[in-house]
């Protein structure tokens, strides 16, 4: 146990929860990589989802629409964000291109983003068989969280589908794939912070929890959709698993299915694979 009005999530028989793995996807919808340590910001993890590609009249694309943007990789390096994707050159493009503010649509949600250029759009278009193009949200402008689930005016996002983090842990990960006839990987749900260490979906019940010294507040399951359908490995429909099986047994009253947490973070800070997970409430 431990002091300071905390306490360190135990499960039964088992060690303390820690993070497992720390994952950030520079670029909405496209491949995500994993990392040893990263810092949290209001909007999320550094660089996550700090990018998204639109067609040519800004409205968002994703992998419901277009499954072979999980072949795209974008690397971070020091000064240059490096695109990779299968029969496609390299391309390296400034992390931060400035350029003209450009209104774009995300669900909802209508906000400025700079254009990153007509080089990266025709990299784009070429793989995806569509007019598409590389939007950065600009730094000072906000996007908003759900107000039904924000707990102030001031909390936001980046150009995640709703929320700055998503929470899953690999004992409800393995619980499904107890389930299931063909294990899924944790890539499929595309999650920021993996933790291991307590029962299977225990996280339905944490309201709040600490991470280094960075808290969070877990405030909605994350609905999941069809994008979990999708092998991330190779960009195909891979058939109607997991949703199939979530809706035996994770499937709300209005008919959503849940797997994971979305979270909110107070204060930033760097938190590492391998840090102690505490419960707050």
């Amino acid at each position: 146990m431990a002091g300071g009005g905390g306490r360190e999530v135990v499960g039964v028989g088992m060690s303390e929860v820690t993070v497992a793995a720390l994952h950030i996807y520079p670029i909405k919808s496209c491949r995500g990589h994993a990392v040893d340590r990263v810092l949290v910001t209001p909007r999320g993890f550094a660089d996550d989802r700090l990018m998204m590609i639109t067609d040519g009249a800004g409205d968002f694309l994703t992998q419901r629409e277009y499954p072979r943007m999980a072949l795209i990789e974008p690397m971070l390096g020091e000064e240059l964000l490096t695109l990779r994707a299968p029969g496609m050159v390299a391309l390296d493009l400034p992390i931060r291109m400035e350029g003209s503010k450009r209104p774009v649509v995300i669900w909802r949600d209508r906000c400025e983003a700079v254009d990153q250029g007509e080089g990266v759009a025709a990299w784009l278009s070429e793989f995806l068989g569509t007019e598409a193009r590389l939007m950065r949200l600009a730094d000072d402008v906000p996007r908003r969280v759900d107000p039904q689930f924000a707990r102030s005016a001031t909390d936001q996002t980046s150009f995640a589908d709703g929320y700055p983090f998503l929470l899953i842990s690999e004992e409800s990960l393995a619980d499904l794939n107890r389930r299931l006839a063909t294990p899924l990987p944790m890539n499929r749900f595309r999650p920021n912070i993996v933790v291991r260490g307590e029962v299977p979906f225990a996280e339905d019940s944490w309201r709040q929890i600490r991470i280094g010294k960075v808290t969070f507040d877990l405030v909605k399951p994350c609905a999941r959709c069809q994008i979990t359908t999708i092998d991330q490995e190779t960009g195909a429909v891979a058939g109607k698993e997991p949703l199939a099986t979530f809706a035996t047994f994770r499937r709300t009253p209005d008919g959503k299915v849940m797997f994971g947490q979305n979270l909110l973070s107070t204060g930033a800070g760097m938190i590492a694979v391998g840090d102690c997970v505490r419960l707050e409430g």
